[in-house]
């Protein structure tokens, strides 16, 4: 059973994050934003302008009292010692913000906006240094650990990106589209009318792995090889469009949060952690040893391409409301996850230790 934390929202939360002292900072509508202490007391509360829905909420990753929060078009820099006025406010983005993300050494924040554009900040200069941009609504975009100059993002364009500071222009893009024909062959009915627009990126701690969750209700993971990346595998738990995914602290576990009112626990260890060769080679040797009825003009079928359908969640939290947001927080030592939904309240549940 879930521990609700009430009494810090009158709206629906869109947003969630921790910092390392374990506060949690919640985002939600017409502009309220709170601060929880690790038992689920409120411990601020702010109303931030104009009433915009607060979007997203990130933590300095170098100073744990500052917070970026995103309303509208804005973005605002608080601090949680003192949350009152923010300390500053840039206004980069011209549409409204659905994501933020800061590097590792604090010095670059990204702002992905409706437009399809990522706002690239200088926090040292307070200037944009980089537009990047999708031809849709950007939904995801996050830094890559231990590379502070790379980072992905995702969008209702069904693209996933991978970008670096130094270019305007994306290292590398893959279509989940025509992902999805290329090697499963022609789309069935359910793809055509269900299209995997990406809704929600995560890359694991070693930076070179990352998950994208899609509105077909599929996971894939994605490998970093140097100026590009390949998929490693795909995985159906959601019967409805994936919200969020969330790749823990530890190697190569995965929270992910559907619109089916299910959050699931993956462990994607054995299939992407021990992996050392390229998952060119890989992809490559695999073929080579699916049987003949399984190869179609030189490509995988369904049956080979879907080898990874053995992959089961760890955990089926039955949520019962459609997730915005899934965080991960531990809590009196031991790990819990927090899903925010269409409620003004934070659900928090136990998580099993590795």
């Amino acid at each position: 059973m879930a521990v609700k934390w009430t009494g810090g929202h009158s709206s629906s939360i869109l947003c969630l994050n921790v910092n390392t002292e374990g506060l949690v900072a919640s985002g939600a509508e017409r502009g309220e934003l709170t601060l929880w202490d690790g038992g689920g007391t409120p411990a601020g509360q702010l109303q931030l302008p104009k009433t915009d829905d607060v979007t997203s909420v990130v933590f300095s990753p170098r100073c744990p009292n500052r917070l970026y929060t995103s309303h509208g078009e804005t973005i605002s820099l608080l601090d949680v010692r003192s949350l009152k006025e923010p300390i500053e406010r840039f206004h980069v983005n011209e549409e409204e913000i659905n994501c933020l993300s800061v590097n590792e050494t604090d010095d670059f924040l990204a702002a992905a906006d409706d437009s399809g554009t990522i706002k690239v900040m200088d926090l040292e200069n307070k200037k944009v240094s980089r537009s990047l941009r999708h031809s849709n609504i950007c939904s995801s975009v996050v830094f890559r650990p231990q590379r502070p100059q790379s980072l992905v993002s995702c969008g209702l364009d069904m693209q996933v990106m991978l970008w670096n500071l130094q270019k305007a222009r994306p290292l590398w893009t893959t279509n989940l589209q025509e992902c999805e024909t290329e090697e499963d062959g022609p789309q069935s009915a359910g793809q055509f009318f269900n299209p995997p627009l990406a809704h929600s990126l995560s890359v694991a701690s070693c930076g070179n792995i990352f998950g994208c969750g899609a509105q077909d209700g599929k996971v894939r993971i994605f490998r970093v090889t140097g100026a590009k990346f390949e998929r490693e595998m795909e995985f159906q738990g959601h019967s409805l469009g994936v919200s969020q995914v969330l790749f823990m602290p530890e190697a190569y576990w995965l929270l992910t949060g559907g619109n089916d009112g299910k959050v699931l626990l993956w462990d994607v260890n054995n299939d992407v952690g021990k992996q050392q060769k390229s998952p060119a080679k890989s992809l490559q040797k695999r073929k080579a040893h699916a049987p003949a009825s399984s190869r179609k003009d030189g490509k995988l079928n369904k049956v080979a391409s879907n080898e990874h359908a053995r992959v089961l969640p760890k955990l089926t939290i039955e949520h019962g409301e459609k997730v915005n947001w899934i965080s991960c927080a531990e809590i009196k030592g031991s790990k819990r996850v927090l899903v925010a939904d269409q409620s003004s309240s934070v659900s928090v549940y136990p998580l099993p230790e590795p």
